[in-house]
């Protein structure tokens, strides 16, 4: 088994849940043994300013442990930084070293960090290929791994109907994602009082971290879920439709977009704004449609509505989409390939085996 010691920014954080924590099962089938290091105190900083120099010192010195046993693993992967936009322990891990990065952290304290852990990892593993194009002018080795979505997990509800169900139904509208998030629930805000006022037995579902706030919609027509790991599933499931509206910026451009992998994987059909990989993923079937401006949004959201039947055909070629390019069974065979790479072996007979058997299970997407 070759043994990788995987440094993650702490226990509750989607990137350490989803690009190294779920991986941890599918890779022993590939003779890779992936443990991870957290600290309690987590990688990123309290709110109260006063606490963080106390915060920063107590998260590092928790981090020593972790970085002398780095020494009995093979490689040694960091998800993102250990201390949030800071360059600090890093070095002292052992060698070889492989930085997984999901976001555009080199928009943060001027980027710094993030140059100089690229320059000391020997490979670089990018969620998408815009946080690709601007790593590899710091590191040559870059490989693009989307974050893996558990399609055993988030699935389609076994009884909701194909066709969108019973006409006096109330369609949801649902959007996933944490409080910082609301801003760009913004982008979409008008073209949602439109179609909640034509369709007054709509609602807008949201599942966040915190009530929502700074929208102007009917308080009857929106839904706040809590969002838990517990409950995350069924929230989703439950949509008719799944949302996600971004301002373009560079941090967003550099979005996995995770939250629309999620929402079709539950066959969910999608309407996103067409910024960095939500256009790409768009692009690569009919699993919903990209909208730029409100009379876009207003125009498809109020379509899916009055044609479940197109929904669902939309929503199961998105299921389809992900099962193919997106899933956790499709992505951890080239996930131990790189890792197997960077340690300098090659997969085992049966290794080999079922990456093949994966590389032969893909079909193009191009006919859905």
């Amino acid at each position: 088994m070759v043994k990788v010691a995987a440094f993650t920014t702490g226990e509750h954080f989607p990137g350490s849940r989803f690009r190294v924590r779920q991986y941890i099962q599918p890779l022993s089938a590939y003779g890779v043994k992936l443990s991870e290091f957290f600290t309690r105190l987590g990688a990123y900083p309290p709110t109260r300013k006063l606490s963080r120099p106390l915060w920063a010192l107590g998260s590092l010195t928790l981090r020593l442990p972790g970085i002398v046993r780095s020494y009995d693993f093979d490689v040694v992967l960091f998800q993102r930084e250990m201390l949030s936009t800071f360059f600090t322990l890093e070095p002292l891990t052992k060698k070889p070293r492989i930085l997984d990065v999901d976001d555009a952290i080199w928009l943060r304290r001027g980027g710094s960090f993030a140059r100089r852990l690229a320059k000391i990892s020997d490979c670089v593993i990018c969620g998408n290929s815009f946080l690709a194009d601007y790593f590899s002018q710091w590191n040559p080795n870059i490989t693009v791994l989307p974050t893996p979505v558990d399609t055993d997990r988030f699935l389609p509800l076994t009884s909701k109907p194909l066709d969108g169900g019973p006409a006096d139904a109330r369609p949801t509208i649902g959007w996933s994602g944490g409080q910082g998030g609301f801003v760009d629930l913004q982008v979409a805000e008008r073209a949602l009082q439109v179609v909640l006022k034509k369709h007054p037995r709509a609602r807008l579902r949201v599942i966040a971290d915190a009530l929502p706030r700074g929208l102007d919609l009917p308080a009857s027509q929106v839904e706040f879920v809590p969002w838990s790991p517990q409950t995350e599933v069924q929230a989703i499931q439950g949509l008719d439709i799944g949302i996600m509206p971004l301002h373009d910026t560079l941090w967003n451009r550099g979005k996995c977009a995770y939250k629309m992998l999620l929402y079709m994987s539950c066959g969910v059909p999608v309407v996103v704004s067409p910024i960095g990989m939500t256009a790409e993923v768009c692009q690569m079937a009919s699993v919903g449609a990209c909208a730029s401006t409100t009379a876009d949004w207003v125009g498809t959201l109020e379509q899916l509505v009055r044609d479940p039947q197109l929904a669902g055909a939309m929503g199961r070629r998105a299921r389809e989409v992900v099962l193919q390019s997106f899933s956790l069974h499709s992505l951890a065979p080239k996930l131990a390939t790189e890792l197997l790479r960077v340690a300098g072996r090659e997969p085992g007979i049966a290794g080999q085996i079922r990456c093949l058997a994966f590389s032969n299970s893909e079909k193009k997407i191009d006919r859905l």
